[in-house]
Parts: structure tokens; sequence; C-alpha cells
């Protein structure tokens, strides 16, 4: 197997060329001190049990998820070294660090075990929540706890008849003394339950009016495994899910039976709370995807610049990167993790930046899409690479094509990204500051092809995927020029060509 290498350069390359110099939160010697001090974490702690959690997995025994071996002492060592809480306020125990940092880590996390990092990968999104929304109360009692791995973090949203559409959310919450009283099923609860820390703080979803009244009936609740006293709040796991792939971390059916919660914000304002978290969520699912595409294409680097097969034109023995074939496939995966890279960055250095929200809320979709469908793809393109060897266990990339294939449906899946784009933000002022943004970037020519699907834009359900695949290709081509000069770049370059015909295609089959 090849081991993992966290990919250091090229994720402060991409960050600096992406505009991060620009912010005045940017120090580089400290991103590049914690770029590498955290990989050389991740390359010797947390990778080495990437393979044997996903073939031990978590296990339900006796109403409780017992976690792979090793899990619990990487984690304690992830927090004894102030990981858990790199962005949170530093009167809170945090590193008061901006999400650059966070991007460098979660990334490289995500690259050497992603089961693991979705153990602690909701703090710092738990953490806003309560900075945005939560009492000065609750941000003393939780946050520190947090920010120091003592309590970790889910988010319950999703129940059995209510996936998407959180308008159909049933589990209830009711007043109770001085606080509320939750009742109700949660399902695909990610690290509902395990024994790696008896402290959990669930972000739970619940109605609060009437059942008819939609998402506008819905508020969040901070409801906390342990109790004041220190019995267990009546929150319990019912079952973990068999799944694909991530086998090291505990998905969960989870019943709330009149557990103790307290109120986050305002009554009915449930779902612009999640939302913050949701948002935060998804440019990790962005990373997970580019983490998963450096790494197939890494594995399949090495292999076929090592295996001999066939001879090339001097009659003398070549290898398979050697190949036309495998060649083009080596390259759209590497092209894959940079563009996918320098997307997610665009989207963060403008989060930081602070300055075009709706520039945001239009790149954060677009990141999320991108980059789950390409580490599938990049996955998928490694296997084949291998050949027969790819379908194996061995050389691992097997696991990084299962583990990939969910990046695709949490946090929102490809389809909803695509019509959320196309039906809600390309004719608002979302759409606008995107155009805005890239116009003195961008050939004129290629964003009036961009211009002209979205004005063809008639029929959003019918014409979203068409109208993602014109965006991404306009993004594709505004950002190639940032790695001129970069190892990547005629990779990047030979996949800009190959997909020359995607925007004029696309934005002719939106006009129809």
């Amino acid at each position: 197997m090849t081991p993992f290498k966290a990919p250091v350069d090229d994720i402060l390359f991409t960050l600096r060329a992406c505009g991060a110099e620009g912010l005045d939160s940017w120090d580089d010697d400290l991103m590049t001190q914690i770029a590498e001090a955290f990989a050389s974490f991740a390359e010797a702690e947390l990778a080495p049990l990437d393979e044997p959690s996903d073939k031990q997995g978590a296990r339900f025994e006796n109403g409780r998820v017992r976690m792979p071996d090793g899990v619990r002492a990487a984690i304690d060592a992830y927090a004894e070294q102030g990981w858990c809480g790199l962005t949170a306020p530093e009167e809170f125990g945090g590193q008061g660090l901006d999400g650059l940092a966070l991007t460098i880590t979660s990334e490289i996390f995500s690259g050497a075990n992603h089961a693991m990092q979705m153990v602690t990968g909701l703090l710092p999104g738990a953490i806003r929540v309560l900075q945005n929304f939560g009492s000065d109360a609750q941000q003393a009692a939780l946050i520190p706890e947090l920010a120091g791995g003592e309590r970790l973090s889910t988010m319950a949203l999703t129940e059995p008849g209510a996936g998407s559409d959180l308008g159909r959310i049933r589990t209830r919450a009711t007043p109770s003394g001085d606080g509320w009283s939750i009742t109700g099923e949660k399902i695909f609860i990610s690290n509902g339950d395990q024994d790696i820390r008896n402290k959990i703080l669930h972000l739970v979803l619940a109605r609060t009016g009437a059942a008819d009244s939609g998402v506008k009936g819905l508020s969040l609740f901070a409801c906390l495994s342990d109790r004041a006293d220190g019995s267990r709040n009546p929150v319990k796991v019912t079952r973990i899910e068999e799944k694909m792939g991530l086998h090291g971390s505990p998905t969960c059916q989870m019943a709330f039976d009149g557990a103790e919660a307290q109120l986050i914000g305002e009554e009915g304002a449930g779902l612009k709370g999640m939302f913050s978290m949701m948002n935060h969520a998804r440019i990790g699912v962005a990373l997970q995807g580019v983490a998963h595409a450096t790494r197939a294409h890494a594995i399949a680097a090495a292999y076929t610049a090592e295996r001999q097969q066939g001879r090339g034109a001097d009659g003398k023995p070549v290898t398979l990167d050697q190949h036309p074939n495998l060649a083009h496939m080596l390259a759209e995966a590497r092209a894959i993790s940079l563009l996918g890279r320098a997307i997610t960055h665009t989207a963060v250095i403008e989060l930081e930046r602070g300055a075009n929200p709706a520039l945001v809320d239009f790149l954060t979709p677009v990141a999320k899409h991108f980059c789950s469908k390409g580490g599938s793809r990049a996955a998928d393109l490694g296997m084949q690479c291998l050949g027969g060897y790819g379908y194996l266990n061995e050389y691992r990339v097997e696991q990084t094509w299962r583990d990939a294939r969910i990046t695709r449906i949490y946090e929102g899946a490809t389809a909803i990204h695509a019509l959320t784009i196309a039906g809600r933000m390309a004719q608002s002022p979302a759409g606008d500051a995107f155009a805005n943004f890239w116009a003195a970037r961008v050939d004129p020519a290629d964003l009036a092809i961009w211009q002209e699907g979205r004005a063809a834009l008639t029929n959003p359900p019918e014409q979203a995927e068409d109208f993602m695949a014109l965006t991404e290709w306009l993004l594709c081509r505004a950002l190639a020029p940032l790695f001129d000069g970069h190892a990547g770049a005629p990779a990047v370059a030979r996949y800009i060509d190959r997909q020359a015909y995607l925007g004029p295609l696309s934005r002719d089959r939106l006009a129809g």
C-alpha cells in the first residue's frame, strides 16, 4: 500500500494563489507550521489506523457503540495537541485562528482517515452555532468543553420520513420546567454514540410549532447526553447502520424519549441556526472530496510509475504511466484534485474576507457539488489505473472509492445543490455576485457563454445539472491560470482541453 503523504505544498500553494495572502489574518509562517505539524501527526498517528479501522469497524454492543482499536488514543492525542479548538475563541480555551487554518487540517485529516475525521469534524461548526446563536451561559458551559475535546458533537436533523425535506420533521420539543423536553427519532446521525467520550452535544432540530407549520415551526436545541447530576439523558442509540464505506464511523439511529434540552436562539428560527452549521459542514465535505481525489491519484501515480507493461516506440519496456490512456486518467484525477481545492479555497477565503456573503452563498454548493463528484470520479479512475489490483484491498484505492461515495449524498445530495444554484441562486443577487467576481478573472467570451446559459434558465428542475456543469466549466477555466508554473499545470491544461466543449454544449442544451 502507498503510505499516506499529506499534500502540504499543494494546499499552501493553492491558498496563496487564491488570495489568502491578501487577508489581514494570514500569517504565512504560522500557516506553514500548522500544515507541517498536522501533516506529521496525521501521517504518523491517523493514517495507520485507516485500513484496520475499516476492517474492524464500529460495533454496537449492549446499547453502546464501540469504536475500532486505537481510535480513542488517537483522538486523545488530537485533543491534547489543541486541534479540537483550532478556530474556537481564545477566551473559551481555543486557538482563535480563522477558517484557513481549519481548511488545511480538515483536508489532511480526511485524506489520512476520513472515518476518524468524522468524529471531530462537527466541533468547529457546533462552536460557531453557539457563538452566533447561543446564550452567554450556553457558550460558557459548552464551548470550552468542545474546544478542549472533552465533549463531542452531532447534528441531528434527518428522520425516517424527513430526509432532505426538513418541513416533514416530526420530532417534538415541548416546554418543561426551565427547559424543553424532546421526543422523537432521528436517523443517519454520525457518531451519535461512541466510547471515546461520555459527553456529547446533540444539536437537534425539533418541532415547536403546529404539525403543519413546515420549516417555520422548527427550533434548534442543545441536547446533552448527560444530565447535570451526572446521569444519562434519555437519548439512546437503537442501531448502527451497515454501510458500504466509512466503517470506522458509526452512523446511528437514535431515540429521544423526553430528553432534557435547551433552546438555542429563538423559537421557530431553528433552520437559520442549523444552516450555519450545515454550510460549514458542506465546505468540509468538499474538502473530503478533494482529499479522496488527491489520495486516489497518489496511489495510482505510484503504482503506474513502477509497473512495467508493453513497449514504447523504441521497443523498450515502458511503465503504465507512459501509455496515453493511463496518462489521461492520471491527469484527470490530478486536475480534479487541484481545481476542486482551488474552488473550495476561493469560497473559504471569501468567507473569511466577509465582504461578499452572496458570493459565498453561491460558491459553497458549487464547491460541494464539484468536489464530491470529483472525489468519486478520481477514485474510480484510480481503481481503473491499477486494473485488477485496484479491485483488491491490498492497494486501498477501493476503500477510497467506498469512502468517497457518501460525499455525493450527505450534507445535501448533488442534485439538490444543482437545483439550489439553478432554481434559487442563479437569478438572485448571489448569481450577480458570482458573475461580477469572475468578470475580471476569466475570458469575457467564457463569461458570455455562462451568462447566456443563465438567461436561458426557464425550467430549473430540468436544467439544473446542465447549468451546474456550465458553472463548473467556467470556474475551472477561470482558475486554471493559477497553476502556471506548478507541477500540476500540464494535468490541468490537459483537463481543460478535454473539457473545452462542455461549456458551449451545456449552454446550447439550456437554450433548447
